[in-house]
């Protein structure tokens, strides 16, 4: 089988031919759709907080596939991969029999799209934010996929208002357009707290943060008395000076979130959700299908922060 590999660390993956990977009580998918995400790079480096797999091995977390089933293809799902035989193959296996049957009407690219970051939206404002119908949420980094799903998510849920920040028009412009209230550009520091209160109206209840850094720091000091503020990435820096009285003063939650401790039940339950919600048009997601031949230029792409969703199909022509 064609398949995307990792020879080393740091680099990107080469496309070559591999046996297919065996099963062994595990079930074989046969891969339709499989996204890039952050974390595969992160995976890739060797320096994962988590650990790596050891060289060579096929990347890929998750993807959209047909499960092969008494030798025959069964219907479609999403579905998580076991890593060293990940989804960037024309097959792979699942995790722990950790697949959710897809909605006829969601296509293979967005039903991939809407996974990592999708579970980690919804459960960032539901299982960690406990977002209330009414409260007014901060999303930072909405130019990113999980950013923009966040913003259709807090809407879905009854947000009563909306604020999306990013550092490029396009993205605001975007967010707006996925029912965003208002938008605060993150260009320029200078005066960020005062900008995300005047935006948000005096009230910030959640912030849904995957930026950390001085956007992070800037977004807490807006906050209302009682808020709760999750944290699920470093994209502006991996430290951040918080003083104390910030966070006490205010009798702030600041809540971190990593899918890697939720249950697949409660993951599988939220892109249940999520694919529910993209068959009815209530989710859109700006994604693009590659032949799994670029694997090597879609990593690249992907360091470099696209703003869509990257999503490998092997039946895609080059």
């Amino acid at each position: 089988m064609r398949a995307a590999v990792v020879e080393r660390y740091g680099e990107p993956p080469v496309v070559r031919q591999l046996d297919e990977p065996k099963a062994d009580g595990t079930n074989l998918v046969e891969v339709t759709a499989a996204p890039l995400n952050p974390v595969d790079l992160s995976i890739a480096s060797g320096k994962f907080y988590a650990g790596s797999p050891p060289t060579p091995y096929v990347p890929g977390g998750e993807g959209v596939g047909r499960p092969l089933q008494s030798g025959k293809l069964g219907p479609r799902v999403y579905f998580r991969a076991a890593l060293p035989s990940g989804s960037f193959a024309e097959s792979a296996l699942v995790s722990g029999g950790q697949s959710i049957a897809i909605p006829d009407a969601v296509p293979d690219g967005l039903a991939a799209a809407i996974g990592t970051p999708g579970i980690a939206a919804y459960l960032a404002l539901t299982r960690r934010a406990q977002l209330k119908a009414g409260e007014t949420v901060l999303i930072l980094a909405a130019s990113g996929v999980l950013g923009t799903i966040a913003v259709q998510v807090a809407r879905l849920l009854g947000a009563g208002y909306v604020v999306a920040a990013a550092r490029d028009e396009r993205s605001l412009a975007r967010a707006k357009e996925l029912g965003a209230h208002a938008t605060v550009d993150l260009k320029q520091p200078d005066g960020l707290t005062d900008r995300i209160r005047e935006a948000s109206g005096g009230q910030l209840h959640v912030v849904i943060d995957p930026v950390w850094g001085v956007p992070g720091v800037a977004a807490l000091e807006a906050m209302s008395p009682l808020g709760r503020f999750v944290q699920l990435g470093q994209s502006a820096g991996s430290e951040a000076v918080v003083k104390s009285g910030t966070v006490r003063g205010r009798y702030l939650s600041v809540l971190g979130y990593t899918s890697f401790l939720v249950p697949w039940e409660e993951q599988a339950a939220a892109y249940r959700k999520l694919a529910d919600h993209a068959a009815a048009g209530q989710i859109k997601v700006e994604f693009e299908v590659l032949p799994l031949e670029a694997a090597p230029e879609a990593w690249k792409r992907q360091a470099a922060s696209p703003h869509r969703k990257l999503v490998l199909s092997p039946q895609a022509k080059p």
